[in-house]
């Protein structure tokens, strides 16, 4: 009967598969997983295009029924450097880790079959079962039990290790579950209902037993994965002395590139603009920083679309597009503003979900420095450069345009609105598009929010009097002024070159600025709209020579839209100054963006 027991443990270890019996051999060594996937042939297909990059892969099947691949065995110490050295230079997936493979069956691989042997396991017909002598199959003694489990701390074992953690020690286990998104409170040690929730899910994510109280082997493996992403991001707590801030940037990914007051520029390492990080530091008041939460969404790397928010003391910024995301953070204290922003391509492979959060968490403002502006040499060469990497965003192209109601409605030209993802009127308010009419060439907007016009147009319909003196009220040179421009002409024509109805000749020095501002008469009265000039290369008019929509075709456009202009009964010349104030008020600067 002894004898029958011992080939029993002979044969039980037998049936182990290779790996569980190494594992049991030496509990020590540890693998790297790198994929996992639901079906052999897959798992073969992937294994072998690994085995291309490394040459100790290994393939295993687990109790769950999928096959992992995974890198080793090494010792702990080796496979903390080798996952951080492979996540570094991006060679294996950012969610790959350290595993004891306890939950290792049969291995897959490296296998001795055919090349085409991921091909051939879906079809091949399964191995017969071994069968064992009559006598082993009807003595109790003889049954074969599966193969023991690698032996672990109990839950209490695990408590009473548990109590040996120094603080330093349980902060850094709650830092790594918050790093892999487990947890979500205070870093503060005590391990709490919060804590051990957080160790539960952890470990039912690893194809642990949630009992929320972790081993000591599985405390090494989650601070051993947590330490292997912290160096293959190069986390480090970088002091900027002469900004006065403290904060953990990617090291591995991001290096110290220039200062440029207010701002401490970090890019990217490998020249690419995948990742940048720049530092805000500044002496201000509260209006100091309202400026530049104005100034932040001026910028390129800042999108319009996205979250923000300001408060009496901070404000937070988050834009988003295909092609930039853009997270900004900023706070007013002791008469210094400090802050960060981080941008970078959503398209890139970056872990953006570690990176962000490790600059949010560990921010400060040290000392009672800012950035001084004398830091740095002000030359006209770097002044011309100022907010390299940082440049203001400007719209595709500017227009005029006025308002035709107490409703905000702006009339302007249909081709300053052409294919603009987005309008604003005087470079803040949003407007939408409700009507363009390419029969008169003009639009009508409304703006987003409600808004009161300081003024608005009223219209001469009556017939014109050709060879009377007219001036275009226009924003001629973009935002580059604060006030509209008025330029004076003549109108010359009731109608076009060949006739066309509803359309002023008039001789007029415009600029493309101007084109959708109200052409008026010597009493502010408006005449019409100015229209682009015309694009058409096989016929080139002098210059002076410019075209206005007319006022009845403008009104018969916007009756469709239920709207009514109102007609002019001013009476008397006024003189140019009033002419320019009085047109100015009701002129709108139209901005179309990409």
């Amino acid at each position: 009967m002894l004898r029958l027991v011992f080939v029993c443990l002979a044969l039980g270890l037998c049936l182990l598969s290779p790996n569980a019996a190494a594992a049991q051999q030496s509990p020590d060594q540890v693998w790297i997983q790198i994929e996992a996937k639901s079906s052999l042939p897959d798992a073969l297909e992937r294994a072998t295009a690994w085995q291309a990059m490394f040459d100790d892969v290994q393939g295993y099947r687990i109790g769950s029924g999928w096959h992992v691949i995974t890198l080793g065995p090494f010792t702990r110490a080796d496979a903390e450097t080798r996952l951080a050295g492979l996540l570094r230079e991006n060679l294996v997936p950012r969610d790959s880790y350290i595993t004891d493979g306890r939950s290792f069956e049969a291995s897959f691989w490296p296998t001795d079959a055919a090349p085409d042997a991921a091909s051939d396991a879906a079809s091949a017909d399964p191995a017969p079962e071994a069968s064992l002598p009559e006598t082993a199959a009807t003595d109790p003694l003889t049954e074969i039990a599966p193969a023991p489990a690698l032996p672990d701390e109990t839950p209490e074992q695990a408590r009473q290790s548990e109590s040996l953690l120094s603080q330093s020690e349980r902060e850094q286990l709650q830092t790594a579950l918050q790093w892999f998104g487990f947890y979500t409170s205070t870093i503060d040690g005590a391990f709490g209902r919060g804590t051990r929730g957080a160790m539960a899910e952890w470990q039912e994510a690893m194809g642990f037993e949630p009992t929320g109280i972790l081993t000591t082997f599985q405390r090494d493996t989650l601070t051993a994965n947590y330490l292997a992403e912290q160096s293959a991001l190069g986390l480090s707590t970088i002091t900027e002395p002469e900004a006065g801030i403290e904060v953990t940037l990617p090291t591995a990914l991001v290096q110290f590139d220039h200062y440029e007051p207010p701002f401490v520029h970090f890019a990217g390492r490998d020249g690419s603009d995948a990742l940048r990080i720049t530092l805000i530091s500044q002496p201000g008041d509260q209006s100091a920083l309202y400026a530049l939460y104005d100034t932040l969404q001026t910028l390129q790397i800042m999108p319009t679309t996205g979250p923000r928010e300001r408060g009496e003391r901070s404000f937070t910024l988050r834009g988003e597009s295909a092609t930039v995301t853009s997270a900004a953070f900023a706070e007013l204290s002791r008469g210094l503003i400090k802050g960060w922003i981080v941008t970078w391509n959503p398209t890139a492979d970056l872990p953006m979900d570690r990176i962000l959060p490790a600059v949010e968490s560990s921010f400060r403002p040290v000392g009672d420095r800012a950035l001084d502006p004398g830091i740095v040499p002000m030359d006209g060469a770097t002044k011309a450069g100022l907010l390299a990497g940082l440049e203001v965003r400007k719209p595709r192209l500017t227009r005029s345009g006025f308002y035709i109601d107490g409703a905000g409605n702006v009339l302007t030209s249909a081709d300053a609105v052409d294919q603009c993802a987005r309008i604003t009127l005087d470079g803040v308010t949003e407007a939408r598009l409700t009507l363009a009419d390419p029969a008169t060439g003009i639009a009508l907007l409304a703006p987003a929010t409600p808004l009161s016009p300081p003024a608005t147009a009223e219209f001469q319909l009556a017939p014109d009097r050709i060879g009377t003196e007219i001036a275009v009220s226009g924003y001629s040179y973009g935002d580059a002024l604060p006030a509209p421009v008025l330029t004076f002409g003549t109108l010359q024509a009731g109608e076009g070159l060949a006739g066309e109805q509803g359309l002023k000749r008039l001789a007029l020095t415009a600029l493309p600025g101007d084109v959708g501002g109200p052409v008026v008469d010597s009493t502010g009265a408006v005449l019409g709209l100015l229209l682009p000039a015309s694009n058409d290369p096989a016929r080139v008019l002098p210059d002076g020579v410019a075209f206005a929509t007319t006022g009845p075709a403008i009104a018969a456009a916007l009756q469709a839209q239920g709207v009514t202009l109102t007609q002019a009964t001013r009476q008397g010349a006024l003189p140019p100054e009033d002419l320019a104030k009085t047109v100015g008020r009701m002129t709108v600067l139209v901005s179309c963006w990409d």
